[in-house]
C-alpha cells in the first residue's frame, strides 16, 4: 500500500490535507511532519501535534531554524520587523520585489526535501506521496513562489528522480482556493477548532494579518463566522 507523509503546519490547509490523506490512504499509512524554522507563531507546532493525536498517526518534528538565522523575514522571531496587517495582494503591490514580507527563503523546498529524506528512511521500500497544502490563493499573485504550480511540479520531478522513483509531491489543492479547501475539510470532518493560522505569536489570532484575513474569508464563504 502506498504511504503518505503530510507536511503539517497545524493550519487550515495542511490539516485538510491530513484529513484527505487519512481518508484516502488509511491512517495506518499516513504520518505527519512539522518543521520549526524560527517562526514567531510556533504555536502552530503544538496544533500540529494535537491534530496528529486526533487522527492517531505518528508525528515527526525537525528543526531548521539555524538555516533561517540569516533571513530578515518578518515571520521569524529573529526579525525586528513587524508582521504586515494587510492582504497578500496589498503587500505585493507595495513591494517592488513582487513578494510578501512573510516569504521565508525557499521554505517549502527545504521542507519537502526533509520529507523526501524521511520517506526514504522510514518507507524505504514503499512508494510515498508527500502532501503539501499549497493552494491557488497563495500562488495567484506570486505571494509565495514556492507554492506555485510550476514550483510544485518541478520539485516533485526532482524528488522522484532523487529517490529512484519512489517519492513524489502531491498538492491536492494547488488549483483550488481556500474557501473550497474549507468546504472539503468540513465534509471530511477536519478538526478546524484545533488549527492555528495567525502569523503573530500571541495567545489569540490577531485577525489582521494576511493569513487571518484569508482564513476569515474562507470560512465566511462557507457560512461560518469564527469567534
Amino acid at each position: 500500500m502506498k504511504k503518505a507523509i503530510v507536511l503539517s503546519s497545524g493550519g487550515v490547509d495542511s490539516s485538510t490535507c491530513l484529513s484527505l490523506a487519512v481518508n484516502e490512504y488509511g491512517k495506518g499509512n499516513v504520518v505527519s511532519v512539522s518543521i520549526f524554522y524560527g517562526q514567531k507563531h510556533k504555536k502552530e507546532l503544538e496544533c500540529a501535534r494535537k491534530i496528529s493525536t486526533f487522527y492517531g498517526i505518528e508525528h515527526y518534528e525537525f528543526d531548521l531554524s539555524s538555516i533561517m538565522q540569516y533571513s530578515k523575514c518578518s515571520l521569524l522571531s529573529s526579525s525586528s520587523s513587524e508582521i504586515a496587517h494587510s492582504t497578500y495582494e496589498e503587500q505585493v503591490k507595495k513591494d517592488d520585489s513582487g513578494k510578501v514580507a512573510t516569504y521565508v527563503p525557499f521554505r517549502n523546498g527545504l521542507m519537502l526535501s526533509v520529507c523526501a529524506s524521511l520517506a526514504q528512511s522510514i518507507f524505504e521500500d514503499d512508494e510515498t506521496d508527500i502532501l503539501i497544502g499549497a493552494h491557488e490563493d497563495d500562488a495567484i499573485v506570486n505571494a509565495y513562489a514556492d507554492c506555485s504550480v510550476e514550483f510544485i511540479d518541478t520539485i516533485s520531478k526532482s524528488i522522484k528522480i532523487g529517490t529512484y522513483g519512489k517519492v513524489k509531491v502531491v498538492a491536492p489543492f494547488y488549483k483550488t482556493n481556500k474557501a473550497a479547501i474549507v468546504k472539503k475539510g468540513l465534509e471530511l470532518g477536519t478538526p478546524y477548532e484545533m488549527t492555528w493560522s495567525c502569523y503573530e505569536g500571541g495567545e489569540k489570532p490577531c485577525g489582521k494579518c494576511a493569513t487571518c484575513i484569508d482564513r476569515q474569508k474562507a470560512f465566511a464563504a462557507n457560512g461560518i463566522v469564527e469567534s
